[in-house]
């Protein structure tokens, strides 16, 4: 079984954020993309200070699909640098964990 990760991204609207986790998950990039709603951003920009809204996707999938799922976000999205960020899953339910697996593309 390929090692199974976690992926942070944010969108800048629910249809943004819907747009990307579908691509995704289409793609078989992923097995599950959570969207969650307006959470509040701040970060630095082009030398400024930003605060706005964003929605944050959870996005599990697996390490060698890593490359392909930031390559698709990034042509999925509207932003110049999309935040795409993943950590290794250490455990869990074995039984999702085999699903991921099932449900993402490549060597199982």
């Amino acid at each position: 079984m390929s090692e199974p990760i976690v992926c942070f991204s944010t969108a800048s609207s629910a249809e943004e954020a819907e747009k990307i986790a579908r691509g995704l998950v289409e793609s078989q990039l992923a097995a599950c993309v959570n969207i969650l709603p307006q959470v509040r951003s701040i970060y630095r920009w082009e030398g400024k200070i930003e605060d706005g809204a964003e929605w944050l996707l959870v996005i599990k999938s697996r390490r060698h699909l890593l490359d392909d799922l930031v390559a698709r976000v990034r042509g999925l999205h509207s932003y110049s640098v999309p935040e795409v960020v993943a950590l290794p899953i250490l455990g869990g339910n074995p039984d999702y964990l085999a699903w991921l697996n099932d449900s993402t593309w490549g060597p199982r």
